[in-house]
């Protein structure tokens, strides 16, 4: 059977992409909407994606599998609107916006200053909730946590001291020796320089870890004091 891509309607917006899918089966949409992406990678590679659903009746196991999907292709999916109360509980439970039509909370950056230097950082001393980007051209260092729906671009490096659950972009501009560090390192999604990856399963005991840019690939090691 074939799938229709006519059930994706696709809209441009500040934030990123408005992505409307059609009145049909749940798994229908689904796949029409992985298909666009599996038949326009680059257009969407980065995209930061609200998702209207319409009806659609979702519960936590299909909306998760959905943005792990999407993660894999390097997309960020941040809000789900719909008019469903369970889809929209399902959407809040994994810490995603339910609403586009308010400004989202956003984090004030520092203007950075035209030589910058290569130690600037920008402190945030609070934790990142669901739907706040904070952006700088600097390093970023964070004492709190990164939630799930957050995300942090930096054109340095990345710490956080806590839990980081969010998006995080290190080296932004193209610094391949950035690096990402956190006590808990569980990123929706890790970037640095162009280098893409999503978290993997957490083997044994949690510890702090930084994350390297190594001969091409992200590579994660114990944070220890050097």
């Amino acid at each position: 059977m074939t799938t229709d891509t006519s059930l994706v309607a696709i809209k441009g917006m500040r934030d990123g992409l408005l992505v409307t899918l059609g009145n049909a089966d749940w798994n229908v949409v689904r796949d029409a909407l992985l298909l666009k992406v599996e038949e326009q990678p680059s257009f969407f590679q980065g995209a930061r994606l609200a998702l209207d659903v319409g009806g659609q009746v979702l519960h936590v196991a299909e909306l998760s599998a959905l943005r792990d999907s999407l993660s894999g292709f390097g997309i960020f999916l941040w809000a789900v609107m719909s008019e469903s109360p369970v889809t929209e509980n399902t959407a809040q439970i994994l810490g995603l916006a339910t609403r586009i039509h308010k400004p989202r909370p956003q984090a004030e950056p520092t203007p950075a200053p035209r030589e910058m230097d290569e130690h600037a950082a920008l402190w945030v001393d609070r934790t990142l909730r669901s739907g706040v980007r904070v952006e700088y051209k600097g390093n970023v260092v964070i004492l709190g946590d990164v939630n799930p729906g957050a995300e942090v671009v930096a054109g340095g490096s990345v710490i956080v001291w806590g839990r980081l659950r969010g998006v995080v972009h290190a080296g932004a501009a193209g610094d391949a020796s950035a690096v990402v560090c956190a006590l808990d390192l569980a990123p929706t999604q890790l970037r640095i320089a162009d280098e893409i990856a999503v978290s993997p399963k957490r083997q044994g005991k949690t510890q702090p870890e930084v994350v390297r840019l190594k001969d091409g690939q992200l590579q994660a090691e114990p944070w220890t004091p050097t």
